[in-house]
């Protein structure tokens, strides 16, 4: 089974929809997936994404479910207490890179930028509802890889974000949620294409078939790679 992850296009935070220009970024994202023969198409309910989503939902003829599980991710301070850097991960990731701490300690969550973040349940959160997505669609967590089942859709996609999809790949792939997110951004409309191997009843680990694919949007970027 393949799974696209596709993060929403160009946004409006504040309403929580799709930019003009994201619009265009959502329509070329759809116009590239049109032939890749997705069988399934899921999206975060968070506007940006479900209409980033939609688009391809258009072309293609297939309804979008909604997964609540792939909406943004939340971080800063339990309680409202104040955090270095306001809590924000992807700058508490660089900043340990300019520390020159490693980025691939499994006990992150302790570290002390992030001990005391709300990030730190979100992830989990993340990781924990994206094995049950997957178990709906044969894939069983069993310790760190996946029970592949007899049969299973050929091609998914997923709209999202790059928050949401740091923390659900990181569970995937038994990665520290600090290094996605330092080293692993996501464009507007940028593809990752994750591959579970079909072997039934082994136990099997994601591959990375492509990451970040944003050749469809060349000359409409934007500078916000890793931001939500």
């Amino acid at each position: 089974m393949r799974i696209l992850f596709v993060r929403h296009g160009h946004p409006n935070y504040e309403r929580d929809c799709l930019t003009e220009l994201g619009h265009r970024h959502a329509s070329a994202a759809a116009e590239r997936l049109r032939h890749e023969s997705v069988e399934k198409i899921y999206s975060s309910t968070c506007g940006r994404a479900f209409e980033t989503a939609q688009h391809l939902g258009d072309v293609i003829g297939l309804p979008v479910v909604g997964c609540d599980f792939m909406r943004e991710i939340n971080w800063g301070g339990a309680e409202g207490r104040p955090l270095p850097l306001n809590g924000h991960p992807w700058d508490t990731a660089d900043h340990l890179v300019a520390r020159g701490e490693p980025l691939m300690d499994p006990a992150w969550a302790d570290h002390p930028l992030f001990a005391d973040n709300i990030v730190v349940d979100c992830v989990r959160r993340a990781g924990e509802a994206a094995d049950a997505w997957l178990a709906g669609l044969g894939y069983r967590r069993e310790g760190h890889y996946y029970r592949s089942p007899a049969d299973a859709p050929d091609t998914i996609a997923a709209f999202g974000h790059g928050g949401s999809f740091a923390a659900i790949l990181s569970h995937l792939f038994n990665l520290p949620f600090p290094f996605m997110c330092a080293a692993m951004g996501f464009d507007y409309t940028g593809i990752t294409a994750v591959e579970l191997p079909l072997r039934p009843g082994e136990l099997v680990l994601p591959r990375f078939a492509v990451h970040n694919d944003a050749r469809h949007i060349r000359g409409m970027k934007v500078n916000n790679y890793f931001g939500r």
